[in-house]
């Protein structure tokens, strides 16, 4: 058997070596506590699971979808936008429903990129960036985000012949992994460099109602020109815990989103209509739920923030998404650190390097876990490090 040779760039999956010794640890009754993975604990609200039923029952939402999503749908996310960023879109040409944020994510580079040309990717960075642009034949450009710099990329850094031949940016801002965020200022710069260079600006907005104290992170569609040259990749998941459900949307030009289109009326024939009135529930209906979470993952982070702080580790509290990234402690790399947590405290976190190169010398922790055992493994790691 011969696998495909794009299979054969994908970089080696680094937590290999963490999952065996989790595994090993689990054989011997080690009860370990993950903080890992960014996955809401707190249920879906009662109801959207409600208007997900309704809609199960009515034999209307049993027929395949339209591909681009419904009607309805669309019109809920444009009126989510008005709402949140007073930004006005078109349902019909400039809103697309996606099976979650991540497979539009990933399709898009089939839609932009050819053999050859370059995707500008944060690093650290989502993974999906790099592999999508391998897996399109493209070359993965990393734009380092620095402590320094507040964790944007400096666009002034790029060099000018790769950015003649880039085709995509991708930005996340909140940030997935180092929770940094950005301002309008920043996506203006991100515009006025994308027009410069013919450069497509994808954001991948996921966290974009993750926030704390205050801010309110803001549209990169809510920029002058950034509609001529920008798409959105928004998600459900986070805001109203709706991982598994699987719903999204791609937001922005009309000719991206056509041209996304394409690729996914080729590949798939989108998501059950019942999910996307569940969604329409979500975007329209009592937003209070989502209040009551950021409530419960404020205290989180205080309480991980106070926690490493405590012991001596520099860390910020985050203004945006889930997560905490944290500096590791002298002597260590963000896996031998990773692994050593694993090891004497049975907690699991992610090494920065798994998101790039520019990664390494973190770890991520994410708030996405029960109070209780958010406590315990605070305390664990508290026991298993001394400054």
């Amino acid at each position: 058997m011969r696998i495909a040779e794009r299979i054969k760039k994908i970089p080696p999956y680094l937590f290999a070596q963490i999952d065996k010794k989790i595994a090993e640890l689990k054989k011997k009754g080690v009860d370990i506590i993950s903080l890992g993975v960014g996955d809401p604990d707190l249920p879906t609200p009662p109801h959207i699971v409600k208007a997900l039923e309704r809609a199960a029952n009515d034999p209307e939402c049993h027929k395949y979808p339209a591909y681009e999503g419904s009607l309805e749908f669309r019109e809920a996310v444009a009126t989510y936008y008005k709402r949140r960023f007073g930004v006005e879109l078109d349902p019909e040409s400039e809103v697309m429903a996606l099976i979650g944020s991540k497979e539009g994510i990933a399709h898009i580079f089939f839609a932009f990129i050819d053999p050859g040309d370059y995707a500008l990717i944060p690093d650290p960075g989502y993974p999906v960036y790099k592999t999508a642009t391998l897996f399109a034949g493209g070359i993965p450009y990393p734009m380092p985000l620095l402590k320094e710099n507040n964790f944007l990329p400096d666009f002034s850094k790029i060099d000018t012949e790769v950015a003649k031949k880039a085709k995509l940016m991708f930005l996340c801002y909140p940030n997935n992994p180092t929770a940094a965020v950005a301002d309008e200022k920043f996506f203006e710069e991100a515009v006025e460099f994308a027009k410069t260079y013919d450069i497509i600006i994808c954001h991948d907005s996921a966290y974009v109602d993750i926030t704390f104290d205050g801010y309110k992170a803001p549209s990169l569609l809510s920029v002058k020109g950034a509609m001529d040259i920008g798409v959105e990749f928004g998600s459900l998941s986070k805001p109203y815990r709706m991982t598994g459900w699987r719903i999204g949307y791609a937001v922005g030009n009309k000719d991206i989103i056509s041209a996304l289109g394409i690729i996914k009326t080729n590949i798939d024939s989108g998501q059950f209509t019942a999910i996307q009135k569940a969604g329409i529930e979500a975007l329209l209906g009592p937003q209070d739920s989502v209040n009551e979470m950021l409530s419960v993952f404020e205290k989180r982070r205080n309480l991980v923030v106070e926690t490493l702080k405590g012991i001596g580790l520099e860390v910020e509290p985050p203004k945006g998404t889930f997560y905490v990234w944290v500096p590791v402690p002298e002597g260590y790399t963000s896996q031998s650190f990773a692994e050593m947590l694993i090891e004497k405290a049975a907690v699991v976190v992610t090494p920065g390097v798994g998101y790039g190169d520019y990664g390494e010398g973190y770890v991520r922790i994410s708030l996405t876990t029960p109070d209780e055992r958010l406590k315990e493994a605070m305390r664990r790691i508290k026991e298993s490090l001394s400054f």
